[in-house]
């Protein structure tokens, strides 16, 4: 057990360090001159970081890190252009499919009751008493 909490701190010390470095590195690039994109470091990209980061530490069960990282998709999906085509024209379309795929391929909660059915005979010898 204790070696499972150990475990679990250094992961959290490596998931924060490998953080402070991206953040301190996209810093360093745009006070360099390199022309960084003004979303990189925007709320909805940290809000879609800490979703995915969430899910990642839950093993993607429940559906509080799927709330955060849909909102943050969105928002930055609308500040994103590739090739002078804004993403925030098929957003919602992209919104939809992506909870649809969710709501498909998360896992199913079916339970085997073969093992629950057990045979258990009834002692009433000890009402006669």
């Amino acid at each position: 057990m204790e070696n499972l909490i150990k475990k679990n701190q250094a992961d959290k010390q490596l998931g924060l360090g490998i953080l402070i470095v991206v953040i301190g590195s996209v810093f360093l690039l745009r006070n360099s001159g390199i022309d960084i994109p003004h979303w990189v470091l925007s709320w909805h990209t940290i809000m879609l970081g800490a979703g995915l980061w969430i899910g990642y530490r839950k093993n993607f069960q429940g559906s509080g890190w799927l709330a955060l990282t849909i909102i943050g998709a969105i928002f930055t999906m609308k500040d994103i252009s590739v090739f002078h085509f804004e993403l925030s024209r098929i957003t919602t379309a992209l919104a939809l499919i992506a909870i649809g795929l969710y709501v498909i391929l998360k896992p199913k909660g079916i339970k085997n009751f073969e093992n629950y059915h057990q045979e258990k005979t009834a002692d009433f010898s000890d009402l006669n008493k």
